[in-house]
């Protein structure tokens, strides 16, 4: 998707694959929010960047709900994946491949992916008792359910009995590797509590799991047993393997990995986190399969304090939050308000006052003032000023910034970048103030003026270059009242266009470029 340059590294990220027995949800909105965010960033460094999002459409649960629907699965799987992909429209999330595990080219990657473990000897029929969630389509440890054999994730749903012929993948094979690789690449889990729990959880002793059902329609087959299907997370996992098939591509496992495998990045909720972090690797590692780079776990949200869902009656529709504040609000709000890898809360009051002050107020009304005094002391162009003393306070904040927000990036600290971000844009507004340009005018005093004027117009150019992956449209409103031709929100061009290197540091504006008139780029929120 993106015109980037090809000698730098590519980059690979993914969402989870969402599991379709209902519609998205604010936590499914979080995540993706986040990973778009940082593929736009990649792209700004000039990175050809693959962003992979998706459905996971199989098992039993789609199944029950389904029939509870009156539809057939492949219906209800259809609506659900088009009401996500509506949804990533509306919020503004360009994505290059939308991943659905019904897709027929998806089984040929199954079935080429579950013979190569076949062949090493790591899949094998045994026989399954145990309590089983259908919820989290697993089987439970009763040491890890809640009384009366209730699932902590679905309190509401008690685990049913199962005593089944299953196929089984040898993961306790692959013990003393999988400690051996986190030992030796201690940042592949992140953030380290996250990694902690990998690490507690595998030296217990790791159980193999079943990866096939029987009584089960909806899924793939066995290749050799057709009677069974094969288990949700086998199959559902590799949804990442078939997302990197070019469009015309033969659907060869050969094929999907040619070019963007290892995947670079996964980034899920820390409910999923063993599935990525322990079977997912043991899976490939059996396969023959380079591992991915990083698994980021995030946290989980509330709102006011308590946990979000249906029986709560506190439900938080991200569909009609979007369309009530619209797409930029909502992602500064959770990407600036929640630091990434921690659980996070939602609270109506928080989220309007976090938007008044920060968007409204610290960067929306400092430019649409400083355009004014552009265009009533500076004929409406940028100023010509020579260059700033190295010692301006504002040229020493705004010189490292774009270093500072790379950084914040890279480790998926979007709250630090946003907030990088803002102390240049509170120092600009103090800065406003305190130098009173509007009394210097009345002095005669115009070269005073016109460094002020460059000072802060500069500052806020590259406010919003380092928060565009965040807020691209209303960093675009900026940038186009600034004069530029530029569209900060279509990452298709973001590297050629305006690549990090140059717009990320201080001095970009050109004197006696025509500034816009200005308008609101945020206007306040006025909540009755």
């Amino acid at each position: 998707m993106t015109a980037a340059d090809h000698s730098l590294p590519s980059f690979a990220v993914t969402t989870p694959l969402y599991y379709v027995n209902g519609v998205p949800h604010v936590g499914s909105a979080y995540t993706t929010m986040a990973v778009d965010a940082l593929t736009r960033y990649q792209s700004l460094r000039g990175r050809p960047c693959l962003m992979i999002t998706g459905t996971d459409e199989h098992g039993q649960k789609i199944e029950r709900t389904a029939l509870e629907r009156g539809l057939s699965p492949q219906d209800h799987c259809d609506e659900i994946a088009a009401s996500y992909q509506d949804l990533w429209q509306r919020l503004n999330i360009q994505y290059d491949r939308f991943s659905r595990t019904t897709a027929p080219r998806h089984q040929a990657i199954v079935e080429a992916f579950y013979q190569r473990v076949e062949n090493q000897g790591d899949i094998y029929l045994g026989q399954q008792k145990g309590y089983y969630c259908v919820g989290c389509e697993e089987f439970k440890e009763e040491r890890d359910l809640l009384e009366n054999q209730h699932c902590p994730l679905h309190p509401n749903q008690k685990a049913e009995w199962r005593d089944e012929e299953n196929y089984f993948f040898r993961l306790s094979k692959y013990q003393e590797q999988l400690e051996a690789y986190y030992a030796e690449h201690p940042e592949f889990i992140q953030p380290d509590s996250r990694r902690n729990e990998v690490l507690s959880f595998v030296s217990q002793g790791l159980q193999d799991f079943s990866i096939s059902r029987v009584n089960l329609d909806w899924g793939f087959p066995v290749p050799s047993n057709p009677k069974h299907t094969i288990y949700v997370w086998f199959d559902a996992l590799l949804g990442y393997v078939t997302a990197l098939l070019e469009p015309e591509d033969e659907p060869t496992l050969e094929n999907a990995l040619s070019k963007w495998w290892p995947i670079n990045l996964h980034v899920i909720g820390k409910d999923i986190l063993r599935f990525h972090a322990v079977y997912w690797p043991a899976m490939l590692m059996s396969a023959g399969l380079p591992l991915p780079g990083r698994v980021f776990g995030h946290g989980f949200l509330t709102k006011e304090g308590r946990k979000m869902g249906k029986s709560q009656g506190n439900t938080l529709d991200p569909v009609a939050l979007v369309d009530e504040f619209g797409a930029d609000a909502v992602r500064y709000y959770f990407l600036k308000e929640i630091e990434f890898g921690r659980d996070g809360d939602f609270g109506r009051t928080r989220f309007i006052n976090t938007l008044n002050a920060d968007l409204a107020n610290d960067l929306g009304n400092l430019v649409n003032r400083t355009l004014n005094m552009a265009k009533r002391y500076c004929q409406q162009v940028v100023p010509e000023i020579g260059v700033l003393p190295e010692d301006h306070i504002l040229k020493q904040m705004g010189t490292g910034l774009g270093d500072r927000v790379a950084t914040a990036y890279d480790n998926l600290a979007f709250s630090a970048a946003c907030t990088s971000a803002l102390a240049l844009a509170q120092a600009s507004n103090k800065f406003l103030d305190q130098e009173a340009p509007w009394t210097r005018y009345k002095e005669g005093n115009q070269q005073a003026v016109e460094e002020i004027i460059y000072a802060v117009l500069e500052s806020v150019r590259l406010v919003a270059y380092v928060l565009s992956p965040i807020v691209p449209t209303l960093s675009t409103r900026i940038y186009q009242q600034l004069g530029f031709e530029l569209n900060l929100s279509d990452r298709a061009t973001l590297a050629s266009q305006v690549p990090y290197a140059i717009h990320a540091q201080w001095g970009v504006l050109s004197a006696h470029q025509a500034l816009q008139n200005p308008t609101p780029v945020f206007p306040k929120i006025e909540e009755d």
